[in-house]
């Protein structure tokens, strides 16, 4: 069932050999408990960066010490944590970056350092996957935390950083709808000029990997029903798997609309770096920091 699409990945897997995950600022104990999940379910090992002393006395706490899996390494700033779990990524000692008690700009600064830094010359886009209670597939979602008002170009990475995300998750060919608040071109709306944009750039071949279909508003995106009364006839319309957003702010309102008034699952990364990154909010539930984990492990290419 497509509802078990999240907890499924969990199970891939904890049954594939043990990836690392580098943890920057670990002394937390969301973060630890995050940490202990994983642990149980058997994701992975973990290398946990920062204040030892305090690491040491949470994974006590938690009744981690002693775990082999665990391994911890001293840092003396959240600066430095970050540098150290960014370089054990770049010197392939782990496979995953996860931010821990650490502002975003101190963390990010790290992934983007030009010397040891992640960056592949791609835009860094955030991608959530939701699993909505009586929807009958999985929905990607991109750019709800990184970008904040993205241009044709920008978006057009995006999508392929969504892309290659959902062929990951088996969505073969993703069908993409980039968001408006109508379905035709109006020359002074910018997302609907660059939806019908992007639906020629991936016409003519600049945008591979999927189907593009816009602009297209949220109900004529997801629901047949919907497409239908308005006399869309496309292989998007009604059936998208990936929604493209105009702009941060719609992004960050439809992912939290999704979590708080549809009580969707969730499990979202980083894309477009080296290694998918896992990048939670202290707001996150600790079952969608999981679901975040074994995305980002099931999309690593090692």
């Amino acid at each position: 069932m497509i509802q078990l699409l999240l907890e499924s990945l969990i199970d891939k897997v904890a049954q594939t050999a043990k990836k690392t995950i580098a943890v920057a600022v670990a002394e937390d104990e969301e973060v630890i408990d995050a940490v202990a999940d994983a642990l149980n379910r058997n994701l992975g090992n973990f290398i946990l960066f920062g204040d030892q002393k305090k690491i040491e006395t949470i994974v006590a706490l938690k009744h981690l010490n002693g775990n082999p899996n665990i391994k911890i390494i001293h840092a003396d700033s959240k600066a430095q944590a970050a540098e150290f779990a960014v370089k054990a990524i770049y010197n392939k000692e782990a496979n995953v970056l996860m931010k821990g008690n650490i502002p975003t700009n101190i963390f990010l600064k790290a992934v983007l350092n030009k010397e040891y830094g992640l960056r592949t010359g791609n835009v860094l886009s955030h991608v959530a996957v939701f699993e909505v209670p009586g929807f009958n597939r999985p929905i990607l979602v991109t750019d709800a935390a990184m970008n904040i008002a993205p241009d044709l170009q920008q978006k057009a990475q995006i999508v392929q950083n969504a892309v290659a995300i959902a062929k990951k998750l088996g969505i073969e060919t993703p069908k993409v709808a980039p968001l408006a608040a109508v379905e035709v071109v109006n020359p002074v709306m910018q997302a609907t000029v660059d939806a019908a944009a992007l639906t020629m750039m991936n016409s003519r071949g600049q945008i591979t990997g999927c189907i593009i279909d816009g602009p297209l508003a949220l109900d004529n995106a997801v629901s047949v029903l919907a497409a239908e009364h308005k006399g869309l006839q496309s292989e998007v319309a009604g059936n998208a798997d990936i929604l493209l957003v105009p702009a941060i702010e719609v992004g960050n309102v439809l992912y939290k609309s999704l979590v708080y008034f549809a009580q969707a699952k969730v499990g979202a990364v980083i894309a477009g770096a080296r290694v998918p990154i896992v990048l939670t909010s202290r707001a996150d539930k600790a079952q969608s920091k999981l679901y975040s984990l074994a995305l980002a492990l099931s999309c690593t290419n090692e």
